[in-house]
């Protein structure tokens, strides 16, 4: 897999063997920023399951100016920083925190830290059919601290496979819908607090 545009456009990037990470495919990356557009340019990003970095990585070097990414395991966070080396995006701009993404989700919400672009491909979950998903994705969504994180008119793109059948939106709106296989990807923003109904 590789960097698509911008100034590292071309990097090839390291991924760990087996099944720990599944980066997200150039095709679909490609999609997701042609979609964002203009958005990439000055924002602050946050990446949630980093996996290699690459969509964190891709913001930086399409002119993101600074970028947080998330990444729990030991393995995946060594190779996250041998992507940040192979583009020669300037270090100071990327900040990698190795731990749980919900945790890190709590601390971030806690220190008033705030983002333009949430950007999270996480694990694929299980096919669901009449039961409510337990995946990733959904408890991503479920998180009421994660829309906390978003800056009024920013982004959180999510994605997750097909049969991964998620429950109606309450803390997000949903502005676009992308299928690509057997990959979801999800663009949304944050509801306003005050519009909620009663009791959510």
């Amino acid at each position: 897999m590789r960097i698509i545009g911008g100034t590292a456009g071309g990097t090839l990037l390291k991924v760990p063997k087996g099944l720990e990470v599944r980066p997200t495919p150039d095709l679909v990356r490609q999609a997701v920023f042609n979609s964002l557009g203009e958005r990439v340019i000055g924002a602050r990003v946050l990446e949630l399951f980093g996996g290699t970095a690459a969509l964190s990585l891709e913001c930086l070097s399409r002119g993101s100016i600074h970028a947080v990414c998330v990444e729990k395991a030991e393995r995946p966070a060594r190779m996250i920083r041998t992507n940040l080396a192979l583009t020669r995006i300037d270090p100071h701009t990327f900040e990698l925190r190795i731990q749980d993404a919900f945790t890190a989700i709590q601390q971030l919400s806690a220190a008033q830290r705030r983002f333009d672009l949430i950007l999270a491909d996480p694990p694929y979950g299980d096919k669901n059919v009449g039961t409510r998903s337990t995946s990733f994705a959904q408890r991503l969504l479920d998180d009421p601290h994660l829309p906390t994180l978003l800056n009024p008119g920013g982004r959180f793109v999510l994605g997750h496979t097909k049969r991964d059948t998620l429950s109606p939106l309450v803390y997000w709106e949903e502005f676009k819908f992308m299928r690509h296989g057997d990959t979801v990807m999800r663009f949304l923003g944050a509801v306003d607090p005050d519009a909620m109904p009663e009791g959510e």
